[in-house]
């Protein structure tokens, strides 16, 4: 009995509560660090209560990014938080959806599995959910495909109270005595927010949270308050005293200047005792945390910088490209370098109509649009100008430009302009995806003389389509239809690709529709585009550079942001953050930027403009 107890898999369950977004797969991701350094193996399982059977249909601004894993698997943004902070590698399984669920148990049903019995949430849905728990949690996630977890960390989406969540509630709570005391830990991540008319923190959030969570059966072991500074004493006896934990079990989860600190941050009030002690595992919590120390200090001490653009679509939400610059994060900080995002909406670097541009001008040292701008005569018919020329702005001020991944046709011509500024003026280009797709097109059009080369996905009559739809995926199916997970690249000897990964074989993750026309390779490969990274069958195009001499222009089909990790950033990312710092800053550039707001905040303040007033001293970045 006693070799069967120390065997039994360990469950921290991670809920929330008050409102979403306070950063519970940031702390579930921090306990898994802490655990690891115990030495522990530890597994994570993310429960998103949406209908969706996966995030791989919805729009980066209703979740964030789309993750993509090895197996293929299109998951939720925190599975990639879960992998980079504790170096594991997850599977579609990991990622439990209220979707995936009933599917399952529908399926089930149909195939006589319940034996004419009536299918109901309970016990059918609950318990699949327990058994699907159970199910991945023993499953591998080290490097080496071998050791088993013991200890699952399970953080359930959304916020307690939510209607969508009280069926895996209800899952969780029969969970619980199923595995056994000792084996489950519940961690609460709640609100302290503060009033600033009075600048006290306020428990009353919390308290009716932990109140709507105990009405469902669960009682939290731990509770974590976030807050924007350290939680006072009185707020901690308070919580401590309302919610029947003792004081050393709330804590404070305060507003840090980087992510990376949490771990630092539970480690300073035991949480890893505290977890330990209520799993009853035998284990010493690391003392401290060397390696990441390090990391954290780099982060915090770094004073010279790098500028990169990001040239996207999804701009108005940073998670939607979180994964992109999460890696240009870690490579900056392996570099010692303090790194500045410029985010810049494709569709801004379009030419209007009033504003007159050629690639002459995009190729030159600055555009003369931008450095000798007409006075606007009516800031609503404008709008668009000044958009313009504040991006053009940001765009020459840069070290280096990056394109991620996207679909659709919206700003890419943006994109083209953005890929022919950085050859012709020797900027580096990092290209994701899309991005190398973008490149492609860019090289067609102004190098090879196809002035209508174009995307399959953006002009399907175009006569030269130098990226088309790939034949085997679905036309009418969008979910999972993709090529998708981890595929094996060749690479070619000598190439800046191979320099970069000192291999001539990698895997990579992969989620495209679209790929490089292979009828148009020799014409693209004759005028000085390289093909440096194929499939293993030689037919797909998975990285592209240039002949010429160029400081770093590197286009790959596949998405190496999701590979990055904060101890090991990725070889392509860190060739690309040191090429950039390479670059000589703009400073002159950057004082023009300046000048140039400050004209239109005079401008817009003369015309009385309502919408110049409401952007007033913005910049879209």
């Amino acid at each position: 009995l006693i070799n069967r107890r120390e065997k039994a898999m360990k469950y921290i369950l991670v809920s929330g509560g008050v409102v979403s977004g306070l950063g519970k797969g940031i702390t579930s991701s921090s306990i898994g660090v802490l655990l690891k350094a115990a030495g522990l193996h530890v597994t994570s399982i993310k429960i998103d209560p949406y209908l969706n059977t996966d995030a791989g249909t919805m729009s980066p601004y209703e979740h964030g990014e789309v993750f993509v894993l090895d197996d293929g698997g299109e998951a939720d943004l925190d599975l990639g938080n879960y992998e980079r902070f504790m170096n594991v590698n997850l599977t579609r399984d990991h990622n439990i959806t209220t979707g995936k669920l009933y599917s399952t148990v529908i399926e089930k049903e149909r195939k006589g599995a319940y034996l004419g019995k009536t299918v109901q949430v309970v016990p059918h849905l609950t318990d699949e959910l327990q058994n699907w728990i159970e199910r991945v949690a023993q499953v591998p996630v080290e490097s080496d495909g071998k050791i088993k977890p013991e200890v699952c960390l399970i953080e359930l989406g959304g916020t307690v109270g939510d209607i969508e969540s009280m069926v895996f509630l209800e899952a969780l709570r029969q969970f619980r005595f199923r595995v056994g005391q000792g084996n489950f830990c519940h961690v609460h991540v709640s609100l302290v927010p503060v009033v600033h008319a009075v600048g006290q923190q306020k428990t009353k959030p919390t308290q009716h949270g932990i109140q709507t969570l105990r009405s469902t059966g669960h009682s939290p072991d731990i509770i974590c308050c976030r807050s924007t500074k350290p939680l006072e004493r009185d707020i901690v006896r308070k919580i401590a005293l309302s919610c029947m934990v003792p004081p050393s079990h709330v804590v404070s989860v305060h507003d840090v200047k980087n992510i990376y600190h949490v771990p630092l941050l539970l480690r300073k009030q035991r949480v890893p005792e505290l977890i330990l002690e209520s799993l009853k595992l035998n284990k010493m919590p690391a003392e401290k945390l060397p390696k990441w120390s390090q990391m954290v200090a780099r982060e915090d001490s770094a004073t010279k910088e790098v500028r990169i653009a990001i040239v996207g679509k999804y701009t108005g939400l940073s998670d939607s490209y979180l994964s992109v610059i999460k890696a240009l994060k870690h490579a900056a900080n392996h570099l010692k370098l303090k790194l500045i995002i410029e985010w810049v909406e494709s569709m801004h670097l379009e030419p209007p109509r009033q504003v007159m541009s050629t690639p002459e001008d995009i190729g030159s040292a600055l555009p003369s649009p931008i450095l000798t701008p007409e006075r606007p005569t009516s800031p609503s018919k404008t709008k668009k100008s000044d958009k313009y020329k504040r991006a053009w702005c940001i765009i020459k001020s840069c070290q280096g430009i990056l394109i991620p991944g996207g679909f659709g046709a919206r700003g890419v011509q943006g994109k083209v302009l953005a890929v022919q500024y950085a050859r012709l003026n020797n900027v580096p280009y990092f290209g994701l995806c899309l991005g190398m797709q973008v490149a492609v097109m860019e090289f067609a059009r102004h190098v090879v003389g196809l002035e209508d080369a174009n995307s399959a996905e953006f002009d399907q009559h175009a006569e030269n389509p130098v990226v088309i739809f790939m034949p085997e995926v679905s036309k009418t199916h969008m979910g999972g239809t993709m090529r998708l997970g981890s595929r094996q690249t060749n690479i070619v000897k000598g190439s800046l690709a191979e320099k970069l990964y000192r291999s001539t074989e990698v895997m990579e993750r992969h989620r495209h529709r679209y790929e490089v026309n292979p009828k148009f390779i020799e014409k693209l490969e004759s005028k000085g585009l390289r093909f440096t990274g194929k499939s293993v069958d030689g037919k797909r195009m998975e990285i592209t550079e240039i002949k010429a001499e160029h400081p770093f222009f590197l286009g790959v089909q596949y998405h190496p942001e999701f590979k990055s990790r904060p101890m090991y950033p990725h070889p392509l990312f860190l060739g690309f953050v040191k090429a950039s710092a390479r670059q000589e800053p703009k400073m002159m550039i950057l004082q023009n930027l300046s000048r140039r707001i400050s004209d239109l905040d005079l401008d817009a303040k003369s015309a009385g403009s309502k919408n110049a007033e409401k952007n007033k001293g913005k910049v879209q970045l």
